[in-house]
């Protein structure tokens, strides 16, 4: 039995960190089931190469370069987006980095562009998506196991997804009677970049060997929690996503 009970076809995404891991399987996915789906991300080429293997599929793809931190290009992302197709159903709000360190260690120009990138771009991708998306559409925001359980060398990514969580819950109560839908996705441990840009190469092998010690999550299983979400019926609200290994403790 399909986990979509609405047919998605011809509806209208823009997804954030579109370049590679969850945000290219988000992508996709929503591709495959008929979506035209606007891919944003820093990295131009990687984007150009997805929307081409879109384009081979039953939905279609346009590539938007954008740094999520700056508004002016989140707002003409928006724009770009609803010129060229005609509306917006879906925003996923997927671009994040960590970068884990112990507080005492800690650079805080690190911390600084967690929260610029995290939570700062998130809030404000999300505020400028409202207007398209009232009288129904969804805001899916990717935060992650980080945003409800604390750990050493995480302080920092840990605030930022805590923090995710916290808006979101608020503007669900604030856009309910506009029939905007918004959903947070927790992810667990999954085969991603994520890892690589750790700054503490101690904390990096650390992290890394914890991923490798079990059967981790691919970026396709959080895709598929994405469409789970947004394809349930307009009376559905699917609130929060935990979406973890199972032989993760």
């Amino acid at each position: 039995m399909r986990s979509l009970t609405r047919d998605l076809t011809g509806e209208v995404a823009v997804v954030t960190g579109a370049s590679s891991g969850i945000g290219a399987a988000t992508a996709r996915a929503l591709a495959d089931e008929g979506m035209s789906v606007a891919l944003a991300a820093r990295r131009a080429e990687r984007l150009e190469s997805l929307a081409a293997d879109v384009a081979d599929g039953p939905g279609e793809a346009l590539a938007v370069p954008t740094d999520v931190t700056d508004r002016a290009a989140v707002d003409a992302l928006i724009e770009g987006t609803v010129d060229a197709f005609g509306d917006l159903d879906v925003f996923v709000n997927n671009a994040g980095v960590m970068l884990l360190q112990q507080v005492a260690d800690a650079d805080p120009d690190d911390w600084e562009t967690m929260v610029d990138v995290n939570l700062s771009a998130l809030m404000y991708a999300s505020k400028a998506a409202l207007p398209h998306l009232r009288g129904g559409g969804d805001l899916v925001q990717v935060s992650s196991v980080a945003g409800r359980t604390t750990s050493e060398t995480a302080a920092g990514y840990n605030a930022t997804k805590w923090g995710v969580n916290a808006f979101t819950d608020a503007l669900r109560k604030e856009e309910t009677e506009n029939g905007v839908r918004t959903t947070v996705i927790e992810p667990g441990a999954v085969e991603t970049e994520l890892q690589e840009h750790i700054p503490d190469e101690e904390v990096k092998r650390r992290i890394e060997g914890w991923v490798e010690s079990m059967d981790a999550l691919r970026p396709e299983d959080i895709a598929a929690g994405v469409l789970y979400a947004v394809g349930q019926p307009r009376h559905v609200s699917v609130n929060e996503l935990m979406i973890r290994p199972t032989d993760q403790p």
